[in-house]
């Protein structure tokens, strides 16, 4: 798997197909894995560039914790690596946060911005949800906390019936676990966001894809991001939670390629 460097972190990164490129980030566990259920699809038609955020996955384990700059540019360091002068960035969670930090940083490299039930500022409902999945983290350690994650993250029906598939990946979670302090400073970083101020001057196209089953970041909070960007689409299913992209992702899928259709 191939590496940016940046700020003394290696970034690793896969890319597949080719096409008009797609760089993909994920939520807080931070792997590129997340957006599997994506690359069959989309790469027919799309480079598809997923890459492992600094600390988590096989990325920068053990550099310091980036801040939301920092973060903005690791992504634009990957697009540097591949020789791309610019994206279609699409963020699930704290990944559209720093979407949008790159869309601000980077206007000129960012052909479209879609986020996936993500916010602009974090309620009490939300904090609420973090501080449980901190404490079960403080109390019972990274084995209990990715146990509990699907829970935050899928329908009840779905983690029923995907057992084997939810116990396959907790393993390689586990085994790539970026460890209590680096997740605490980021449920920290991203609950501390607040994007009243700024998002009014995003000018790329943007998407906002909110669930409005989901759990954790509630469809009111996607509906109040799309309202500070000016012009953002919000397109809203009704079943698949948190993460409706690998729930449902042919619904996912189509919903993305027609945006991107559009611009």
């Amino acid at each position: 798997m191939p590496a940016a460097e940046r700020d003394g972190a290696a970034i690793h990164y896969e890319s597949h197909g080719a096409g008009p490129p797609i760089l993909f980030s994920a939520g807080m566990g931070g792997s590129g894995g997340f957006w599997a259920p994506q690359v069959e699809e989309l790469s027919r038609t799309h480079q598809v560039i997923l890459y492992d955020h600094v600390g988590t996955g096989r990325s920068g384990r053990g550099a310091p914790p980036r801040d939301l700059a920092g973060m903005a540019d690791d992504m634009a360091a990957v697009l540097d690596a591949l020789g791309l002068e610019s994206a279609h960035l699409v963020g699930h969670a704290i990944g559209g946060i720093v979407g949008a930090e790159f869309a601000l940083r980077h206007p000129a490299r960012t052909r479209s911005l879609t986020v996936v039930n993500g916010w602009a500022r974090a309620d009490d409902y939300l904090r609420r949800c973090f501080e449980v999945r901190q404490g079960i983290l403080a109390s019972q350690g990274p084995r209990a906390y990715v146990r509990a994650q699907p829970i935050f993250l899928f329908p009840p029906q779905w983690i029923a019936e995907h057992t084997a598939h939810l116990e396959e990946d907790e393993a390689k979670i586990l085994a790539h676990f970026p460890g209590a302090e680096l997740m605490n400073h980021r449920i920290g970083m991203f609950l501390g966001f607040d994007g009243r101020a700024t998002l009014g001057a995003i000018r790329a196209p943007t998407l906002i894809a909110i669930s409005q089953d989901d759990a954790l970041v509630p469809a009111y909070l996607g509906r109040a991001l799309a309202a500070l960007i000016p012009g953002a689409v919000v397109r809203e299913v009704a079943h698949g939670a948190h993460a409706f992209t690998a729930v449902t992702p042919s619904v996912f899928n189509a919903m993305l390629r027609e945006f991107l259709d559009t611009i």
